[in-house]
């Protein structure tokens, strides 16, 4: 599927801002199921320098400053990419036998044990405590013996079917903890319990942002800017959980607790992988800091569609 992704960020400032720097991830990944055709940034004023390089996680990114006074800041990613059908979770070996206790085993310590890069999306991040509260949701999808991949679905559909999706019940750094203890909030709360579950559980699983096709209402034509940034988890299983001696190999499966859609590689094909980290904090499409007391106004648009759809619409738009 050949989907192009407009994403506009504009801050309005209610003065002047003499000094910023800022660093976005608004650049899709390249990967075994999409690939990037291409991709331009565009940023209105003109930055002073600009940089692009790739952060520890490989996700690429873009640093700019802006040396001169502004009141208005625009952020334009247009973005062209080619996506693939996932893989569907696996029925046989090695995945689909691989337990959630053998896999959680295959983390634990022990001496001369060959390091497992996966290990780094066990532990607490930011946004993600490990916590008693989260083990205590996650438990009853985890049955004793269950495999890892049944499991993690299994917890997937609880936090779809008990949590109720609710724009604006959040904010962006509503701690997940209390996301879990209200029962609602967005995709970004969605995939940040899914993790605090799996991760409190010792089981490694990473934060992915993108984009994802939606489809308007019936009767309703697509709107340009209405659609917006997705996340969702991945999960890691090892090959060889415990195997002494095996060099550390795995895959990473995706799990998209707001809309109960998974696949290895993406949930599917209408799906856009932009970045992965350990939670928001690493991937969030833009910060910075600023030279001012100014306080802003912010608005972001992101348009997800074919490309000659996309071009009508703007066309339209334009008549």
């Amino acid at each position: 599927m050949l989907l192009r992704i407009l994403h506009r960020t504009r801050y309005r400032y209610h003065g002047s801002i003499d000094m910023a720097q800022h660093m976005v991830h608004l650049r899709p990944v390249d990967t075994a199921w999409q690939r990037v055709r291409s991709h331009e940034l565009r940023i209105d004023p003109e930055p002073a320098a600009r940089s692009e390089t790739t952060d520890v996680f490989g996700n690429p990114r873009t640093f700019f400053s802006l040396q001169s006074i502004h009141s208005m800041l625009t952020v334009e990613a247009d973005s062209l990419v080619d996506t693939q059908a996932p893989e569907a979770l696996p029925e046989g070996l090695p995945w689909r036998a691989m337990n959630w206790e053998r896999v959680r085993e295959h983390f634990h310590y022990r001496a001369q044990a060959p390091f497992d890069a996966a290990s780094e999306f066990l532990f607490a991040s930011p946004h993600v405590p490990r916590d008693d509260a989260f083990a205590a949701f996650a438990r009853p999808a985890f049955k004793p013996g269950l495999p890892v991949l049944e499991a993690a679905r299994a917890l997937m559909e609880r936090i779809h079917t008990e949590l109720e999706y609710e724009a604006h019940s959040t904010e962006v750094n509503t701690p997940a903890l209390d996301a879990l203890a209200q029962g609602k909030g967005v995709c970004q709360d969605f995939a940040h319990i899914m993790l605090g579950c799996l991760r409190s559980l010792g089981l490694p699983a990473r934060y992915v942002s993108g984009y994802l096709l939606t489809r308007p209402p019936a009767g309703k034509p697509r709107l340009i800017g209405a659609d917006a940034s997705h996340a969702w988890v991945s999960v890691y299983v090892p090959v060889a959980a415990g195997a002494a001696g095996d060099a550390p190999t795995g895959a990473w499966f995706d799990f998209d607790p707001t809309n109960n859609r998974c696949g290895r590689g993406s949930p599917g094909e209408d799906y856009v992988t932009l970045a992965m980290g350990r939670d928001f904090s690493d991937v969030s499409p833009m910060r910075g800091v600023i030279q001012s007391g100014a306080r802003h106004t912010l608005s972001v648009a992101v348009t997800v569609a074919p490309p000659d759809e996309l071009e009508q619409l703007q066309a339209a738009a334009d008549a």
